[in-house]
């Protein structure tokens, strides 16, 4: 299955499918066989990079609409 990344309006990032999330070292977090995962969006998470809920009781407000990016600018 191909990995899907879902914004929710004001809440987490959801990855699902197969993936590996790994810290600044390149070590790896163990995710206990998940194959569905919440990032924190809002920064209040005492669980980060994962979300907790938090930003329910907080209010985070940071709705995402879809949208193209430009093209990449060529390296020079």
């Amino acid at each position: 299955m191909p990995t899907k990344v879902t914004i929710f309006n004001n809440g987490p990032i959801r990855i699902e499918g197969e993936f590996t999330i790994v810290d600044a070292e390149g070590a790896a977090f163990d995710l206990a066989g998940r194959t569905a995962i919440g990032l924190c969006r809002c920064g209040l998470s005492m669980n980060k990079p994962f979300c907790d809920g938090t930003h329910g009781k907080q209010g985070f407000d940071s709705p995402c609409k879809a949208f193209a990016l430009p093209a990449p600018k060529p390296k020079v």
